[in-house]
């Protein structure tokens, strides 16, 4: 910003130089001081110009950080661009990370167990307050950065839109639910060393052991029924999460969906990780039964058979919540359309979304035509999709497309389009392409000089 101060002493030095203001002693006349009046003038409205225009480029940086939320489309392109990240990772970073979200969602039950003990508050307001801390956890993984299975499940959004292969998604999945287990399993080891369960006169432990033992004694369509909705909100805190630009924006997209679901009393296959092992350990321990008000044939189910019991169901319940009610429903809401010609090679049942090809000549059957607009889809994709990968098979359809196309089931004008290299009509053909692979098909092909 100028210096008013030099700006002012700059210009007066001026005129003390030209001999036309002394600044010791009144101006000479009248027509030095409505020049000196007009120089003075002229510098203020400068000054003006210069603060106002520092002004505004401070309101437009302000503006900048504070900018509009990502609107519900954009956070499932987000998802998509995500889940395909999360499919890339390397097996030590998805372990390691992984780890530490069993370890985060184990925190979170953890002071749960604590907070909730002996309250006195009643009920309700106990289910909440355990909610509230609860979301430590997710928060910890959001925030700090882990591998959260239920979280993962939105990863069938890049899925069905082809950017992330169905081996790469299970892959995700198993590697992150056994390092859930291990990171979950060591912070119950920690917590039970520390004898912390012994807490208000054993009290602690004993919450820990009944919380336990409600879970292990659920039916199977209870627990089946409490995984689905747990996971319905937990993926929409998710959701919420990638409309979010700042953390503060990300903790309160949490808090919500996260207190609902622990309040509601839903099932986590994650949390039950840490929750259920520990309702073994304290079901050992003969202080903790007698506070808890307990026998041992009361805990009979606090073994490893209970403990896979409710995993089972609930596992499955959190798949579908996350995966189907979130990821494939917002699929279907917002990029059904522009990921329409994906579906067909990752879902067949997505096969009737593909639009119709911009051919010159329509033709003679139409029922014979749609069939042939998803078989024909299907085949192109999968020479798109090889033809990325493998840079031998991408020179031999430059050189003898004929030979290289013989095993896919292309249309004639499908077959015309890959020999002639005529990108238009491939696009046209295949339906909405994502702009990562009308770049990239762009440039190989010209790369390939067809």
């Amino acid at each position: 910003m100028i210096d008013v101060k030099e700006r002012i002493s700059r210009e007066t030095d001026d005129f003390t130089l030209n001999g036309q203001l002394d600044t010791g002693s009144p101006p000479k006349n009248e027509v030095q001081n409505e020049l000196v009046r007009d120089r003075q003038g002229l510098l203020q409205a400068a000054v003006l110009l210069r603060v106002g225009d520092a002004l505004e480029a401070m309101v437009e940086k302000i503006s900048n950080t504070t900018a509009a939320d990502y609107s519900p489309p954009q956070c499932a392109g987000r998802c998509e661009e995500v889940g395909t990240t999360k499919a890339k990772l390397n097996t030590l970073s998805t372990v390691l990370l992984g780890i530490m979200a069993g370890i985060f969602i184990g925190l979170g039950a953890m002071l749960c167990t604590v907070a909730t003990t002996n309250t006195g508050l009643g009920f309700g307001l106990t289910k909440l307050v355990g909610g509230l801390v609860f979301c430590l956890g997710l928060i910890l993984v959001v925030v700090a950065g882990a591998e959260l299975f239920t979280g993962n499940t939105l990863m069938v959004v890049s899925w069905i839109s082809g950017k992330t292969s169905l081996g790469r998604l299970s892959r995700n999945w198993g590697l992150v639910y056994a390092a859930n287990l291990v990171g979950a399993a060591i912070l119950v080891g920690l917590v039970f060393a520390t004898k912390q369960w012994s807490l208000s006169a054993n009290g602690v432990g004993a919450n820990a052991l009944q919380i336990a033992n409600a879970k292990v004694n659920l039916s199977f369509g209870a627990a089946l029924s409490r995984g689905i909705l747990c996971n319905l909100l937990v993926c929409l805190a998710i959701w919420l999460c990638f409309s979010a630009r700042t953390v503060p924006g990300k903790i309160l997209a949490i808090l919500f969906p996260i207190t609902a679901f622990v309040a509601a009393g839903f099932e986590h296959s994650i949390a039950n990780m840490y929750f259920i092992p520990m309702g073994i350990l304290m079901a050992h321990q003969g202080p903790v039964l007698q506070a808890a008000g307990l026998t041992s044939s009361g805990v009979a189910h606090l073994d490893l058979a209970g403990f896979m019991g409710n995993m089972v169901p609930v596992t499955i319940g959190n798949i579908i919540g996350g995966a189907i009610m979130v990821g494939v429903v917002y699929w279907l809401s917002y990029l059904r359309n522009d990921r329409s010609a994906a579906a067909v090679f990752t879902v067949p049942w997505a096969k009737v979304k593909v639009a119709a090809p911009t051919a010159t000549a329509k033709p003679a059957n139409p029922k014979q035509d749609l069939a042939m607009i998803g078989v024909g889809s299907r085949g192109l994709f999968e020479v798109l999709s090889r033809a990325r990968d493998d840079t031998s098979f991408m020179a031999r359809l430059s050189e003898d497309p004929e030979a290289a196309l013989k095993d896919y089931d292309l249309t004639p004008v499908e077959k015309a389009a890959l020999a002639s290299g005529d990108v238009r009509a491939i696009e046209g053909q295949i339906g909405a392409l994502d702009k990562a692979l009308q770049t990239w098909l762009t440039a190989r092909l010209s790369q390939e000089k067809w």
